[in-house]
């Protein structure tokens, strides 16, 4: 009697080139074929069946696999995307959300190795998070890319448009054998595929009234604990959004897509306030009225 993964058991009967397996389980007996599992069995096994019959060798093998690939409580390890580099760049020049450009530009080249890192990245085979933290990602190391674009003459992403083309809307951002834009990836990705209203505290656009870019990159691992960190650190932020009387002064994203986070922005807020601000919005919370702040488009940069 052998044990595997998960408390299940298992009863070999050796035959020749194969083993009958019998799961034993607290509800019933299953029976199945399976190759020796022993590295001594498994050779043995392995060269009578391919000298007693060619295409045995080949089933044996294949059954062998299909046996690991699903064995209870076999935990198979997911794709992950390497950000170590992003991360380091990120450590080094952003401060409490003031971006030195001017560092990201002296190891643009290191910037670029990353973005080819997420450029041949196949996202179909990460997790949820791991896509999520991907997308994140993605967007605001572009982004970073696309100010660079103009650096040092650039005062506002803005100015990287042109007349009839917003800086969003350009063809920039190299991912899964395509080239999508900034919008792409915000409004026909992460908005849609992940209906989470916390993106909007990760993303950055690259200026001063955006929710601030973070000193780490987003990692699927960590990605709630990170996205509920940000989201806290800019309502709470009273130079961000305040509670004045019975009126809430708040970002103009909450304007703007006011239907991600329900039509209910004292509800959102409540979810993540702390302390005094916490209180006063409880206690007057019928009687609030939402004002919407004056968007700062200027450089987030030192």
């Amino acid at each position: 009697m052998r044990h595997i993964p998960g408390g299940a058991q298992y009863r070999l009967h050796v035959g020749n080139p194969y083993m009958t397996v019998q799961t034993i389980a607290p509800a019933d007996v299953n029976y199945f074929m399976l190759p020796l599992l022993s590295e001594k069995e498994f050779c043995r096994g392995l060269k009578e069946a391919i000298m007693n019959h060619p295409w045995h060798g080949f089933l044996f093998c294949l059954i062998w696999f299909f046996f690991f690939l699903n064995l209870p409580g076999t935990a198979w390890p997911q794709p992950q995307v390497d950000h170590s580099l992003y991360g380091e760049l990120l450590a080094r020049y952003v401060k409490e959300g003031g971006v030195d450009y001017r560092g990201f530009k002296d190891e643009e080249a290191k910037l670029d190795q990353y973005l080819k890192i997420l450029e041949n990245t196949h996202t179909k085979a990460l997790s949820r998070d791991e896509q999520f933290a991907f997308y994140v990602n993605a967007y605001n190391a572009w982004t970073i890319k696309l100010i660079l674009s103009g650096y040092p003459g650039v005062k506002s992403i803005k100015d990287l448009g042109s007349l009839f083309k917003s800086p969003w809307k350009k063809k920039i951002c190299r991912i899964d054998g395509g080239i999508l834009s900034l919008d792409d990836i915000e409004h026909k990705v992460l908005r849609p595929r992940f209906q989470d209203p916390r993106v909007h505290f990760a993303v950055n656009c690259a200026s001063r009234s955006c929710p601030p870019l973070i000193s780490e990159p987003y990692e699927g691992s960590q990605l709630n604990e990170q996205l509920d960190s940000a989201v806290r650190a800019f309502l709470n932020n009273p130079e961000r959004n305040y509670l004045e009387g019975n009126e809430l002064y708040v970002s103009k994203i909450f304007k703007w897509f006011s239907d991600d986070f329900n039509d209910d922005v004292v509800g959102f807020f409540l979810t993540y306030a702390e302390g005094a601000f916490r209180e006063n919005l409880t206690a007057n919370r019928d009687r609030i009225k939402v004002k919407h702040l004056h968007y700062d488009w200027s450089l987030n940069g030192k």
